[in-house]
């Protein structure tokens, strides 16, 4: 078996050739003057709908879901009956700005009180009538 010995002409007219066709062009740069690429109008209408679809879905259903939970923590007042976020019920007996103390058992004629973050309440809870 022999083997063909080619020149390095022979490799290098392919490619020459191959760079030189159109199909190879990059989109927008076809050499005419007056013509524009695609450029950015493109891609920024599909971001606004991309940013409206979050906005309506993400953003704004926690918005409202602090600021519930800011009036929710606002209204709280002595005597009401709340649960923390560890599961502790008790009743309001004291309250400032960033703790609300609660009164959870009474022992043996004593009052048991815990102090806790006013964030950590969870709910008010309605007062069941017996």
């Amino acid at each position: 078996m022999q083997f063909r010995r080619l020149s390095p002409a022979a490799f290098a007219a392919p490619i020459t050739l191959a760079a030189a066709t159109p199909a190879f062009a990059l989109p927008g740069r076809s050499g005419k003057e007056g013509e524009q690429g695609g450029g950015m109008g493109g891609l920024l209408l599909p971001l606004l709908v991309t940013f409206g679809i979050f906005y309506f879905l993400l953003v704004r259903p926690q918005q409202r879901q602090a600021r519930d939970r800011k009036a929710m923590l606002d209204a709280v007042k002595k005597g009401d009956n709340v649960v923390t976020a560890g599961g502790i019920h008790g009743k309001v007996t004291g309250i400032t700005d960033t703790v609300v103390t609660l009164e959870v058992a009474e022992v043996s004629g004593q009052k048991v009180r815990l102090k806790v973050d006013r964030d950590q309440i969870t709910r008010v809870e309605k007062e069941v009538q017996a």
